[in-house]
């Protein structure tokens, strides 16, 4: 199994919408705000070759929207899907997964791309995309609060295309298992938001996606204003984060700037970072 981080991109979001009620002079500590008070995050994937698959673990923001889109969001710095994939030593035909996480624009934003003829089409077009059903079902029928996250040019092509297949709980049942990896189910962000659960070589880390998209939001309390169910999400991080450090668990982790991965530690104020480490600190990628 070899591992590749594949950074996307980097962007900016409001940082009180990143922290919801947790006041400025608390969250900026670990996540200092410009002058528009927006606080710098990236857009990190995992691709995982393993035997004859080549696995992309969400897609980032993607490039087919219009600048005015992207004016909202200051993106920044050199990075891309495409580069990065290419840097990693595969191009785009080669990808024959792409598992995403949920289908919020951010994580499903480059899984679709507009080619020269000005449609947009599945960006890897040899891939089978996974998602879950009762996620689809919800970003296919938004509600008011997410509805400006569940963009139809990201989801359309993918259904009219075929290549899109869905996932269920039921599908981790060790003979209908889609991968080769665990799936941990959370509901708190938004509905079915999955997570993948890798082991390798004896250790084990979580592609920690919204659940815990900084270290900043490691205290139980730090939960996003997008996320629909907060209370949720309360009760998932909390029960996450003891067993996560309790087996010896690593995050990877999609948002943060700073930290590609981190370890875990017990302490008086709940389960905090450990130590920040690259991916190739765990595994030769």
């Amino acid at each position: 199994m070899r591992f590749h981080v594949i950074e996307t991109g980097h962007f900016k979001l409001d940082g009180g919408a990143m922290f919801g009620v947790v006041p400025k002079v608390l969250w900026q500590r670990t996540n200092p705000a410009d002058s528009n008070n927006r606080i710098s995050l990236t857009a990190r994937s995992l691709l995982i070759a393993h035997q004859n698959r080549l696995v992309l673990i969400d897609t980032g923001l993607g490039n087919k929207q219009s600048t005015r889109f992207f004016s909202h969001y200051d993106r920044f710095g050199h990075y891309s899907l495409e580069h990065s994939i290419t840097q990693a030593g595969y191009t785009l035909d080669e990808i024959t997964d792409v598992f995403l996480t949920h289908l919020h624009f951010d994580h499903v934003g480059g899984a679709t791309v507009r080619n020269n003829e000005n449609k947009i089409v599945p960006t890897f077009k040899n891939a089978t995309y996974w998602v879950h059903q009762k996620q689809w079902d919800w970003a296919n029928n938004p509600n008011p609060r997410e509805k400006a996250s569940f963009l139809p040019e990201n989801l359309d092509p993918l259904y009219q295309s075929g290549q899109l297949q869905f996932i269920n709980e039921d599908s981790q049942s060790e003979n209908k298992k889609p991968f080769f990896f665990d799936i941990l189910f959370v509901d708190g962000h938004t509905e079915k938001q999955m997570l993948p659960l890798i082991t390798y070589k004896g250790q084990s880390f979580v592609f920690a996606a919204d659940l815990i998209p900084t270290y900043g939001h490691m205290p139980i309390p730090y939960i996003m204003g997008y996320d629909v169910r907060p209370l949720v999400t309360m009760s998932e991080k909390f029960e996450f984060l003891n067993i996560a450090v309790s087996k010896g668990y690593f995050l990877f982790m999609e948002h943060d700037i700073e930290n590609e991965i981190i370890s875990l530690t017990q302490t008086p104020k709940g389960v905090r970072m450990a130590e920040s480490l690259k991916l190739s600190d765990l595994f030769s990628t």
